[in-house]
C-alpha cells in the first residue's frame, strides 16, 4: 500500500517568503539606488503629467483625460512592486505577510488588465476623432468620455477580484514564493490542492483580455489607416494622434513578450529571468510620459506653461 504523506496546511498568521534576486556581497546599496532612481523616474513623470492634465482646463479633452486614466494605472503598478524591491536591496527584506501579499498580486493583475482596456478605450477614441471628425465631439461626450473610462477600470477590477476569489478556503502548504513579487500563481502554486478553475479562469483570462483588446486596437487602425490615405488632410493629424498611442502598445506588448520568451529557455540564469519578469511593471510606466510629452505639442507647452508660470510666481 502506497505511503501517503499527510501535508499540514498553514494558519493565519500567514507570513510568505520571496525568493527574490541572487544580490553578489556588496552590491546590495547600488541595486538599491538604481531601483530608487526608476521609481523617482516613474513618479516623476508620470506625476507631473498627471497633474498638469487636472491642472490645466485646455487639457480637459478626452485624449488627454484617457492618458491621465493610463499614467495613473502605470503609477499603480509600479508602486505595488518597486518600493518592496528596495527593501529587498537594501536590506534583505524577504518577508511580507499574507494580507499585503494578496494586496500586491492583486494591484499588479489589476495593472496588467487596466493598461490593455484603458489603450483600448484610447483606440476607439482616436477611431471616432481621425474617422469621424464633424460628430466626434457629439459622440464623444463627457459623460460618454467618463464611461468609457469607468467601464476599462470596472472590466479590470472585476475581472482581478473574480480571480482572486478562487483564493478564498484555499489552504496553503508552502511559505516560498519563487518570484521576486506575488502573483496569483505563485500564490496558489503553494496550495495544498490542485486549483484547475483558478488555471483554467486564469489562462482564459489572459487569453480573452490580450486578444479583445488586439482586435479592439486593430480594427481602429485599420480604420484610420483606411481614412489616412483617402484624405491626405487627415494623414499628418492621424500620425499626431495616433502615434503615440501605438507605440505605448507595442511597448507593453514587447516587455510582456520579452518574459513569455524568457521561461521558454530552462537554461537561463533565475536572475535574469526575474529581472526580465518585472520589465513590463517598470519600462512602460517610464517611458509612457516622455512618449506622450514629446509627441503631443499641446501636452508639451502645457507642461512648460505650469512650470514656467510658477518659477515666474516665486520671483
Amino acid at each position: 500500500m502506497e505511503n501517503l504523506t499527510m501535508v499540514t496546511p498553514l494558519k493565519q498568521p500567514i507570513v510568505f517568503e520571496l525568493e527574490g534576486f541572487y544580490i553578489p556581497p556588496g552590491f546590495g546599496p547600488l541595486l538599491f539606488f538604481l531601483a530608487l532612481f526608476t521609481y523617482m523616474v516613474v513618479l516623476l513623470g508620470n506625476g507631473v503629467i498627471v497633474y498638469v492634465i487636472v491642472m490645466d482646463k485646455n487639457l480637459h479633452r478626452p485624449m488627454f483625460v484617457m492618458v491621465c486614466h493610463l499614467l495613473v494605472c502605470d503609477l499603480l503598478g509600479s508602486t505595488a512592486v518597486l518600493p518592496g524591491l528596495m527593501m529587498h536591496f537594501l536590506m534583505g527584506q524577504k518577508r511580507i505577510a499574507y494580507i499585503p501579499a494578496i494586496a500586491q498580486a492583486f494591484s499588479v493583475h489589476t495593472y496588467g488588465v487596466a493598461v490593455q482596456t484603458v489603450l483600448g478605450a484610447m483606440a476607439y477614441d482616436r477611431y471616432i476623432a481621425v474617422c469621424e471628425p464633424l460628430r466626434y465631439h457629439a459622440i464623444m461626450t463627457s459623460a460618454r468620455l467618463h464611461s468609457c473610462c469607468a467601464l476599462a477600470w470596472f472590466i479590470a477590477l472585476v475581472v482581478i477580484a473574480v480571480l482572486f476569489g478562487f483564493h478564498m478556503n484555499v489552504p496553503l502548504c508552502g511559505r516560498t514564493i519563487q518570484h521576486v513579487y506575488c502573483s496569483n500563481q505563485s500564490i496558489l502554486s503553494l496550495a495544498c490542492i490542485p486549483t484547475p478553475v483558478s488555471n483554467i479562469y486564469g489562462l482564459s483570462l489572459t487569453w480573452i483580455v490580450n486578444t479583445g483588446i488586439f482586435l479592439i486596437i486593430a480594427f481602429s487602425y485599420i480604420r484610420i489607416l483606411s481614412a489616412s490615405l483617402r484624405q491626405s488632410g487627415v494623414r499628418s493629424k492621424a500620425f499626431q494622434t495616433c502615434a503615440s498611442h501605438l507605440l505605448v502598445y507595442v511597448l507593453y506588448q514587447i516587455a510582456v513578450l520579452i518574459i513569455v520568451i524568457s521561461y521558454r529557455f530552462p537554461s537561463a540564469s533565475q536572475n535574469l529571468k526575474k529581472f526580465f519578469s518585472i520589465l513590463f511593471i517598470i519600462v512602460p510606466p517610464a517611458i509612457n510620459p516622455i512618449i506622450y510629452g514629446l509627441v503631443s505639442k499641446d501636452l508639451r507647452s502645457n507642461i512648460i506653461k505650469q512650470f514656467t508660470t510658477r518659477v515666474c510666481h516665486k520671483h
